[in-house]
Order: structure tokens, then C-alpha cells, then sequence
């Protein structure tokens, strides 16, 4: 039986046993006329709980561990002696032959490994078999032992909420963990990068042109501050220049001057935005955008003009996040109370007054955290600057120049068949640090802000 069979025999027989156990409990209260400590249900989860969360832990290990076992065997075989002694062609012979075995291929590309094939299809039953066999018997033993436990005065209750609270602990961990992983990884290989690196070099270098071997005390091209202007000049300038201005004021039109029929529709037309895939935005910018803004460069005699330009980029960037800024504002302005707004309606302020001096205000943190996440994802974004922004570190404030971010040199330093002992690989580890650390920075200061002004308005 594959693995889908075996999880939905364990779901079924688990929805029996939760059938069981409420029947158990209701079955109490029929035959003693007592009251029970927990609802019939609970008992029934209680016992579908013991009766499937040890198969389903065992089915998760032994889908891990099963693949070696049934190598192992396949390799006790007397026909195992012809495998070439080569440990990569043994194991590519080896991978087809499961494939067919399994279903997931028809045909051989190795003719070995036709001889493998009823090898593996052996292996495979046999140790399906030991799965269903163990699967049944952890059910039921799980399923007999809570069904010995209820009683009258047991409290389900409190063992299912454990558990519940258990799993949901358990997914908050996931991020957390995640996120740590992440960061290990990060400074790991940014530990390695600066062992051959120096670290002055690359936070105050002006020269961008990694090698793979590097000179120990020359120049080794690792300077990294292009690419930092690169990232806030598109991201952080140019975008915020457009987004700010256009999200805020949407908001403010959509929140007290639009009429209920026109936010209707206007609302969820400007959030359709945020769901156009950035490779659409980067062809706007590259075959739309970016020649209408070096013609007219060439027209009022701007020298320099690129048909890569991070105006080009980091206008269609701005585009792009309006909806973050404009959604979460709204929200904010909303949820002002109306209280304020008609208190200072009352003393005799105009409606653009309430709107710039109350308003706004007291919606402020919102504003902020909507801010906030508009420049996360424009620092983040790589597609519309590898179309509209080209690849060149530039340490040049012309915005009709060719510029880079460090999101699209970590994508080239690690495409294709890199050698993850080469500086030049590992640069890319030590640009994702520096730009987690900013964005952490960035985050901490917003917070403050937002606490700030929630104090003043609450």
C-alpha cells in the first residue's frame, strides 16, 4: 500500500475511533444518569488523537528511513555483484531502477537496470507491508489504551487542549527556528567570506568586480558600497518618491472623499497591483518605460542616458508597491474613531484639516507599518532591476544611469555551477547578511516610531 493509501486508512480508522469514543461517553451518561466532566466530543477527539498522532509520527520517520532500507536490500541480492564499482554510476543504475519500480518512470535509459527493476518492486511490497502492519498496530493500541481511559469524571477537556495547544505552540517555533536558521547560515558563510575577505574592503570598497582568487592586501574587487546605493537609490529613493505620495493620497480619496460606489470599485482595482507578477512590471519598465525615459533625456540634454536606468526601475518599482501603502493607510484612517474627526469638524476645522491634522496623525502607526512593508518588498525585488536597471555597479547619483541592487548580485554570483570555496560565491552570503541587518534596523526603527505616536493618539 503506497503512502496516500496508508494515510487515509489512518484518517479512516481515526474517524472511527472519534465515533467510538463519543459513543463511550454518550453511553456513560445513558446508562450511570450522571453528569460527564467533558463533553461526549471531547472524549472522541481524545481518542482519535491516540489512535492516529502515532501512526502518522511513524509513517513520517519511516518515509525518511525506508528508501536505505530497501537499497540495502536490493544490494543483498547475488545480481547486486554486477554493479560497477564507480559509486555514481552504481547509484544513478540504482535511482533508475527505483524510479521504474515505483511508477514514476516507464522505461530505462541504463539497460542495468532492467534487472533491478522486480528487485526494487520486491523490496517495496516488503516493506509496505511492514509499514501497514505497523501502522494497524500503533492505531489500535493507541485506540485501545484511551479507550480504556474514559470514564465518567475523565477529563478530555484538558488533554485535547494540551495537545492543541502543543501543536500550535509547535508551528509558532516553525518561524521562529526558520528564522534562525536562516541567520546561522547567513553568518556561517559571511564568517568564511571574511576569512579571505577583508571586511573593510567590502563595506567601504567603491569597486565592484568579484574574482575567485583573491590577493591578500590588494584590491580583489569586493567593494560593496555601489551595490548598497544601488539597492536604496531604486528601492528606498526613487520607489518611496513614487509610492508615498500616490498610496497616501489614494487612501485619503478612497476613506473620505470617494462616494461607497466608486471605492467599491476603485479599491480592489488599485490592489490588483500587488498581484501582477514582477515579471510583467519588468517588461513595462524595459520596453515601455525605460526608452520613454531616455528619449526624453536625449531631448533636454541630460548626458549619460541609458536605456537601463534606475528611474526606470525604481518608478515601475513604486508602481508596484503602491498597494501596500495605500491598503495599509486606509485601513489606519478607517479605523480612526469618527469621534475625532467630527470633534474637530465641530470646532470649525475644514475637512482637509481634520484630514491633515487629525486624521493622518492618529493613523500614523499604520501608515508607518504600511511604509515599512513597501520597502521591504521594494529592497527585496530583483526582476524589475535585472530588465529595467541592468547589472552594472554604478556609484553615480544620475538617475538615468545604469545601476545594480544586491538582490540581483546575489542571484548572479549564484547561478550556474558555482564552487561554494570560491570568495566570489560567498559574497553573495555576506550581501544577504548586511541587507537582513539593515532591513532588522529598519524594522526597529519603525517600531519605535509606531509606539511613539500610538502612545500620543490612544
Amino acid at each position: 500500500m503506497a503512502g496516500a493509501g496508508l494515510l487515509f486508512l489512518v484518517l479512516g480508522l481515526g474517524l472511527i475511533a472519534w465515533i467510538t469514543g463519543r459513543a463511550r461517553a454518550a453511553a456513560f451518561v445513558k446508562a450511570d444518569r450522571t453528569n460527564l466532566n467533558s463533553l461526549p466530543s471531547y472524549h472522541g477527539w481524545y481518542m482519535a488523537l491516540f489512535a492516529v498522532v502515532p501512526p502518522l509520527l511513524f509513517l513520517a520517520v519511516w518515509g525518511a528511513i525506508v528508501p536505505a532500507l530497501q537499497t540495502d536490500m536490493v544490494l543483498s541480492a547475488p545480481a547486486a555483484q554486477a554493479l560497477p564499482m564507480d559509486g555514481f554510476a552504481r547509484a544513478s543504475i540504482l535511482s533508475e531502477a527505483r524510479a521504474i519500480a515505483s511508477g514514476a518512470q516507464d522505461t530505462a535509459f541504463q539497460p542495468m537496470a532492467e534487472q533491478f527493476v522486480p528487485l526494487y518492486r520486491a523490496a517495496i511490497a516488503h516493506y509496505n507491508w511492514i509499514a501497514v502492519a505497523a501502522t494497524v498496530l500503533l492505531l489500535f493500541a493507541g485506540g485501545t489504551y484511551a479507550f480504556t481511559r474514559l470514564k465518567p469524571d475523565f477529563r478530555a477537556r484538558t488533554k485535547v487542549e494540551r495537545v492543541v495547544m502543543g501543536a500550535l505552540l509547535t508551528a509558532s517555533l516553525i518561524a521562529i527556528v526558520t528564522t534562525i536558521g536562516i541567520v546561522a547560515s547567513l553568518i556561517f558563510e559571511t564568517v568564511r567570506f571574511f576569512q579571505m575577505v577583508n571586511p573593510i574592503e567590502f563595506l567601504f570598497g567603491a569597486t565592484w568586480n568579484p574574482q575567485s582568487t583573491v590577493t591578500p592586501g590588494g584590491d580583489n574587487g569586493f567593494g560593496a558600497i555601489p551595490l548598497f546605493w544601488g539597492t536604496v537609490f531604486i528601492g528606498a529613493i526613487i520607489a518611496m518618491i513614487v509610492a508615498i505620495p500616490l498610496g497616501l493620497m489614494s487612501a485619503v480619496y478612497l476613506t473620505q472623499y470617494a462616494r461607497p460606489a466608486v471605492r467599491k470599485w476603485m479599491k480592489p482595482i488599485l490592489e490588483i497591483l500587488a498581484g501582477v507578477p514582477t515579471v510583467v512590471y519588468g517588461y513595462f519598465a524595459a520596453l515601455t518605460i525605460a526608452p520613454a525615459l531616455r528619449d526624453f533625456a536625449a531631448a533636454v540634454g541630460i548626458p549619460g542616458a541609458s536605456s537601463e536606468s534606475a528611474l526606470a526601475a525604481g518608478v515601475v518599482m513604486g508602481v508596484m508597491i503602491i498597494p501596500f501603502v495605500s491598503s495599509m493607510a486606509d485601513d489606519s484612517i478607517a479605523a480612526v474613531p469618527n469621534s475625532m474627526r467630527d470633534g474637530s469638524l465641530a470646532m470649525g476645522s475644514t475637512k482637509s484639516e481634520t484630514i491633515k491634522k487629525v486624521l493622518i496623525p492618529a493613523a500614523l502607526p499604520g501608515v508607518v507599518g504600511g511604509v515599512l512593508l513597501a520597502v521591504s518588498r521594494a529592497i527585496g525585488e530583483t526582476m524589475i532591476v535585472v530588465m529595467a536597471a541592468g547589472l552594472t555597479a554604478n556609484m553615480t547619483a544620475n538617475p538615468f544611469a545604469s545601476v545594480t541592487t544586491v538582490t540581483v548580485q546575489i542571484v548572479q554570483l549564484l547561478t550556474g555551477d558555482q564552487e561554494f570555496d570560491s570568495p566570489k560565491t560567498l559574497a553573495a552570503f555576506a550581501l544577504g547578511l548586511v541587507l537582513f541587518i539593515v532591513t532588522l534596523l529598519l524594522n526597529l526603527v519603525a517600531l519605535r516610531v509606531v509606539k511613539r505616536y500610538r502612545e500620543a493618539y490612544e
